[in-house]
């Protein structure tokens, strides 16, 4: 099985990323963890050093700056033919790369695994049915970079504009498409995506939709997806447990 690059993001990231980097080791054959972190002062550093003591590929880079401009810095030192972003809060499915590989078809340049945000005390299976549709469209309109095997010779010479914190994703995918590559969604391939427990608020929710509205005015690709803007609000709200519902009222 041919081995890959990892390019993780990671800031602040200690309440997951022991449970994640251990998800990617067990499902993708890494040849290099590529980590482009923003500086984190809580113990994200150390399980990373404790990792690379393990495995002694941990290559960890620190910067400032958006997620387009973290993106384009872990690229920059991708080495093999395809290679991963992953999230630090995410796990992934039980062998998500040998998964991936039947998606792997002539004309593929990513392989997008499906982002199941796990909510709190939320099981009903409708919602849950309706959280996943409401991913593969996002994904469709502007993509998603949680858990997704990209072609490196399909994002040559890419550089993501740096004001884009968000959309960096349907960045990506675009700039795939139009150089004659196909994005797609993985057939059974899947990440269970874990917020940090700050994120369940009210406040953090509307601050969230701020940012993806001001890079989605920026990036007037995508205008159409400002149309979808009722549903997508409507399925954060039901992001947002009654226990968050009032944290968020109450800060």
């Amino acid at each position: 099985m041919q081995q890959v690059d990892v390019v993780l993001l990671t800031k602040n990231s200690e309440h997951l990323l022991c449970k994640c980097l251990t998800s990617i080791y067990r499902n993708v054959p890494i040849k290099n963890l590529i980590v482009i972190d923003g500086f984190s002062n809580d113990r994200t550093l150390e399980i990373l050093k404790k990792f690379n003591r393990k495995y002694g590929n941990v290559l960890l880079f620190q910067m400032n700056g958006s997620r387009a401009k973290a993106r384009t810095e872990g690229i920059r030192h991708v080495t093999t033919d395809w290679f991963m972003f992953i999230d630090s809060d995410v796990l992934l499915c039980r062998d998500w790369f040998k998964k991936a590989q039947t998606d792997l078809k002539k004309g593929v340049g990513a392989v997008w695994g499906l982002n199941v945000d796990v909510i709190p005390n939320v099981k009903n299976k409708r919602i849950l049915k309706f959280q996943s549709l409401i991913a593969r469209q996002c994904f469709h309109l502007r993509g998603g970079m949680h858990d997704t095997l990209i072609l490196r010779k399909a994002v040559e010479g890419m550089v993501i504009p740096e004001q884009l914190h968000a959309y960096e994703d349907a960045y990506i995918v675009r700039w795939i498409e139009r150089h004659g590559y196909k994005a797609v969604v993985g057939s059974d391939v899947y990440c269970l995506h874990y917020k940090p427990p700050e994120n369940w608020s009210l406040k953090n929710g509307v601050s969230q939709a701020v940012v993806e509205f001001k890079c989605g005015l920026v990036y007037s690709h995508l205008f159409e997806y400002m149309f979808f803007y009722p549903v997508f609000m409507f399925y954060w709200f039901l992001q947002l447990p009654l226990n968050g519902f009032r944290n968020g009222l109450n800060h």
